[in-house]
């Protein structure tokens, strides 16, 4: 099913001692736009320190609850490597975690190497870049070790749409299918100049981003954004509605 980011933030990580913190963010690999880990600021049992977790080791979610059990314990976690999410997430730290937990890391060439999705192992495609490279392949991620693909979903959000004739508006949520953490679409505040407030756009139709200056580019034009179908979030999981998104935009939904 597909949920937004923003529905998710704030959703308790549950396990058989009691909870062990909420959703802060989400790490996605700008390459794929796969979700790859969740920031957890865990409760007063550890002085609210930030940790990582891979989307690997989440079970069955209690939707109604807003929460996520996972197969780990408090003690794991506590005694987890110490990475400041503050700071850009270095390569060796993610090989770090993945040695620690249980959980494979995600990147290589071997499909075994990737990691799972929350309910099973993700296709090694779903890792291949469906996207045009990079424009200016500037990055927020400054330190010179660490890893250049991982980026905060906080921090994407606000960035300017620009067509291919003009700017739309800004990132202000994702939409996710959990059943790979592949962040299907960016929903675009559209600002004042819509009649409606929000749009769905596919990371399908991103050609590039400019991290340095904080934009993303798609090849959709604004008078298709001016005049697409209205976003409504309790159609996410509609395939007629998508269905139907895709045809306005003149996309094929299978490429």
């Amino acid at each position: 099913m597909k949920h937004s980011l923003n529905e998710l933030e704030g959703f308790t990580l549950k396990e058989t001692d009691g909870d062990i913190g909420k959703v802060e963010d989400f790490y996605f690999d700008d390459q794929s736009w796969t979700i790859r880990y969740l920031v957890v600021r865990t409760g007063g049992w550890l002085s609210g320190r930030k940790v990582l977790i891979s989307p690997s080791v989440l079970q069955q979610p209690d939707w109604e609850n807003k929460t996520f059990p996972v197969n780990l314990t408090k003690t794991q976690i506590e005694n987890s490597p110490d990475i400041d999410t503050d700071k850009p997430v270095s390569r060796q730290q993610e090989e770090q975690l993945a040695s620690y937990y249980p959980w494979e890391g995600y990147w290589g060439g071997d499909p075994d190497e990737h990691g799972a999705g929350i309910f099973g192992t993700m296709p090694s495609e779903l890792y291949e870049s469906e996207n045009v490279p990079v424009e200016n392949a500037g990055n927020t991620v400054t330190d010179e070790h660490s890893d250049p693909h991982l980026r905060s979903a906080d921090e994407v959000k606000g960035y300017a749409i620009h067509t291919t004739d003009g700017q739309v508006g800004k990132v202000d949520d994702f939409i996710v299918d959990d059943r790979n953490w592949k962040i299907s679409y960016l929903v675009v505040d559209t600002g004042t100049w819509l009649d409606r407030d929000k749009v769905l756009l596919s990371t399908k139709w991103i050609t590039g981003v400019k991290w340095d200056n904080s934009v993303v580019i798609v090849n959709i034009s604004t008078d298709a954004v001016q005049n697409s179908p209205d976003y409504d979030d309790s159609q996410l999981n509609n395939d007629v509605y998508e269905k139907n998104l895709y045809d306005h935009y003149g996309k094929d939904m299978t490429a």
